[in-house]
């Protein structure tokens, strides 16, 4: 039995050298090429059977004739084979009950026995059998859709396939049916891209195309914020939306008016009555501040309203802030940072959130609030913290975020935490957290440099999944041109928290990607031993190098993780201090930090691995950590210099 273990390649030819072989399950791979007919060089008894399983593959092809004996049972549904319909007999093999075994079929789109006359199809003019059509042998034209999943939360795709299914034909108004997964491959990220078909709705034997107003619907929620996201399967791009055949004159982008003349005279006279009035205002104004030229500003009239509509952000009052905050009382106060305080907050639908208010006359204030609004309206990952909306009335600014329930990995690391996490949980958040910056890194369009990664800028749902904010500090990254080559960095002021700052951007004041990967390298450290990054001005850094030579490594490990397998340890050490070299050019990209952390999680222990519930009811048990931030007063992010690198008063890193 070889199924679910992600083999790829081709089917070895070497198998029909097994005389005495009865059964081979190579479902759910990644297999590729031809079905080899292993049965050739094998002699049969009369009571002898060969079971081969090959679903859920990507075989298009078969050496040879299809035409195994009877004692042969032969499944190769969720194959591009059984759309191939000049292969022979393809059909009977094809079907959900094909094995005979009583494995059930894993993907509702599976293929119908293939029995239609091919000529009853035109497939020169970009037709074919809808191949899980209720109606048997419903011929139609579909539309071809080039789809990607941009940060899938799954490396291997058949147990998903029946669950996306649902998702998009629910999300696009069709019935299970119409949707026909042609193929998928992975590319570096990893990401998901696959070739999908869409049929028309069986209506009657003649409905066989989708008609205008379809077309334009579908491509509508394919491109709109109307088509809902879900942290399983993540952002998507739509790389192409193909229209041939019956479909090839049809224009689905925006249609063009003419504007007769008795309109345009309108509009014409409109303009000039506007000008009057506005020339108008503008003199009235002019005389009023004029009149008041020597007030002292407020806060009402220090800040000017920023006009900005982003779709899937909503704008909130100031009145609406009010009351979600019982005026900004004092009790729903979580935390407080460089940027201002943070609030907790319950809106009129009974939705809790997390509301940073700015405080009047701070130095992070506007620039940071635009840039914040700017950079999470276009991000969605399930690790990064999602903003809701936000408020710029009354001289106030705020940004309203998903509220976190467990706080900040800093609360759970410090030494007065109620709760503790075991070994397998914490290398989840940091697993969670290093797909959240590979998603900005390699994503986001523009990619982005994150600049503030920090313990208390990683934040815990209630299922303890991690989830990265803050993005005041952040910048976009450089653009590479078409050949992937232009600068790498970006030369700006250095900005950031002591003790997570990388050393060759605060010398250079170049900023990278790498920059990041050092920062998240410190937390790794922090959650190994539960100590801050720095400590009477010793840096973690070079603490942990040192108990790591000397031979004590096991020794600066925090004991509240419990038991935990000492070759795991030994690797997620091994890469938070390959993080952390002080050359960037050392240290491993962000892909390479992933898929470190994935190997090793496949060789913990399974139940090391899952999130105890009674680990989650932390934020219960301590009020403070229930916070979308809780800062810590020394690890506030600001501007650098060389002084703040030992600041604050810490505790030392000693043997446990």
């Amino acid at each position: 039995d070889l199924s679910d273990n992600q083999l790829n390649g081709s089917i070895p030819e070497s198998f029909s050298d097994l005389p005495s072989l009865q059964k081979l399950s190579l479902e759910n791979n990644l297999l590729t090429g031809s079905v080899p007919a292993i049965w050739w060089n094998v002699s049969f008894s009369t009571k002898a059977r060969l079971k081969l399983d090959l679903r859920n593959n990507s075989l298009s092809n078969i050496s040879g004739e299809l035409n195994p004996p009877a004692n042969v049972t032969l499944r190769l549904e969720g194959n591009p084979i059984c759309k191939n319909a000049s292969i022979q007999n393809v059909g009977q093999f094809c079907r959900s009950e094909a094995g005979g075994d009583g494995i059930p079929d894993s993907s509702t789109n599976s293929t119908q026995t293939m029995t239609c006359p091919s000529q009853a199809c035109p497939t020169d003019n970009f037709y074919e059998y809808v191949p899980s059509s209720p109606v048997p042998c419903f011929c139609a034209s579909p539309i071809i859709v080039e789809y990607r999943l941009k940060s899938p939360s799954f490396s291997y795709f058949p147990p998903y396939i029946q669950k996306f299914e649902m998702y998009l034909t629910r999300s696009l108004d069709l019935s299970l049916y119409q949707l026909s997964i042609d193929s998928i491959f992975w590319q570096e990220g990893p990401r998901l891209q696959m070739h999908l078909k869409l049929f028309p709705m069986f209506i009657n034997p003649h409905s066989n195309t989708f008609n205008f107003s379809e077309v334009h619907r579908i491509r509508g929620v394919l491109t709109s914020w109307e088509f809902p996201r879900t942290d399983f399967f993540g952002p998507y791009e739509l790389l192409n939306f193909t229209l041939l055949g019956p479909y090839s004159n049809m224009i689905v982008g925006p249609r063009r008016m003419g504007i007769r003349k008795g309109i345009l005279a309108a509009i014409i006279t409109g303009a000039v009555a506007s000008f009057v009035i506005l020339s108008a205002t503008v003199v009235l104004l002019i005389t009023r501040c004029s009149r008041h030229r020597d007030r002292p500003p407020s806060r009402r009239h220090s800040s000017s309203k920023i006009t900005m509509k982003i779709d899937g952000v909503k704008v909130f009052t100031f009145k609406e802030m009010t009351l979600a905050t019982r005026n900004f009382d004092s009790s729903t106060q979580l935390g407080r940072g460089g940027y201002g305080k943070v609030y907790r907050g319950i809106l009129s639908d009974d939705t809790i959130v997390a509301i940073k208010r700015a405080e009047e006359g701070s130095l992070q204030g506007k620039k940071e609030f635009l840039t914040e609004i700017e950079l999470l309206s276009r991000l969605y990952h399930r690790n990064l913290v999602s903003l809701v909306g936000y408020c710029d009335e009354e001289g106030e600014q705020m940004l309203v975020y998903e509220f976190m329930p467990n706080g900040t990995l800093r609360d759970w690391l410090c030494v007065k935490a109620k709760g503790s996490l075991s070994f397998g949980m914490r290398l989840q958040i940091a697993l969670g957290s290093a797909k959240g910056i590979l998603y900005l890194h390699n994503e986001a369009n523009p990619p982005i440099f994150h600049r503030d990664i920090k313990a208390t800028n990683i934040l815990l749902d209630s299922n303890l999944i991690a989830k990265v904010a803050d993005f005041g500090l952040s910048r976009l990254a450089p653009l590479q041109d078409d050949e992937g080559t232009g600068p790498s960095y970006v030369s700006t002021a250095v900005r950031g928290t002591p003790g997570y700052l990388d050393p060759e951007y605060f010398l250079t004041s170049k900023l990278t990607d790498k920059s990041d990967v050092y920062s998240l390298g410190i937390v790794f450290l922090e959650l190994l031993t539960s100590v801050l990054p720095i400590s009477h001005g010793k840096n973690i850094v070079r603490e942990v190098n040192l108990a790591h030579q000397a031979g004590l490594m096991f020794s600066i490990i925090d004991s509240r993780m419990g038991s935990y397998p000492s070759e795991c340890v030994e690797r997620f050490l091994a890469l938070a201090l390959r993080c952390c070299y002080e050359k960037q050019d050392k240290r491993p990209a962000m892909l390479e930090v992933v898929r470190e952390l994935e190997n090793i999680i496949k060789i913990m222990p399974a139940a090391d691995t899952i999130f105890s519930p009674s680990a989650a009811s932390y934020s219960d048990q301590s009020p403070t950590s229930s916070s979308y931030l809780t800062r810590d007063t020394s690890y506030v992010s600001s501007s650098v210099i060389g002084s703040d690198l030992s600041s604050g008063v810490v505790p030392t890193i000693v043997p446990r």
